[in-house]
């Protein structure tokens, strides 16, 4: 029986869940990218945080991590050399829930609900 799948945690679902390409050589093929692969790219381009950061903020291990952006980044990349149409829906994920008492979720900037209190401030 294979190993269940862990759900991975992200902050927020994406703002827009569709990208189209605009020219004449525009191929009718779509590239499905899955909500934790945008998370990945998220964290890891846009906020700059590393992958194992990235890895703690969605609560999975840093391979998983590792395998997860490289694909989202192929999917990228298909994308754009290829004018491809880009897609950002499913996967296995659950939401971050804040809550302002508990510990400091790095993702989303918010207290999240887990054991322990907030960070310590320096």
């Amino acid at each position: 029986m294979p190993r269940p799948r862990k759900q991975k945690k992200i902050c927020e679902m994406p703002k827009v869940e569709a990208f189209s390409p605009t020219g004449a050589e525009m191929q009718d093929d779509i590239v499905t990218m899955s909500v934790e692969e945008y998370e990945a790219v998220r964290l890891i381009d846009y906020d700059g945080l590393t992958q194992e950061e990235c890895a703690e903020v969605m609560d999975v291990a840093r391979s998983t991590i590792q395998r997860i952006y490289m694909d989202a980044r192929k999917k990228l990349a298909d994308c754009i050399v290829d004018g491809k149409k880009l897609s950002i829906r499913g996967g296995h994920y659950t939401i971050c829930t804040a809550k302002s008492d508990r510990t400091y979720c790095r993702g989303c900037n918010k207290y999240r609900n887990r054991r322990g209190g907030p960070p310590e401030h320096n």
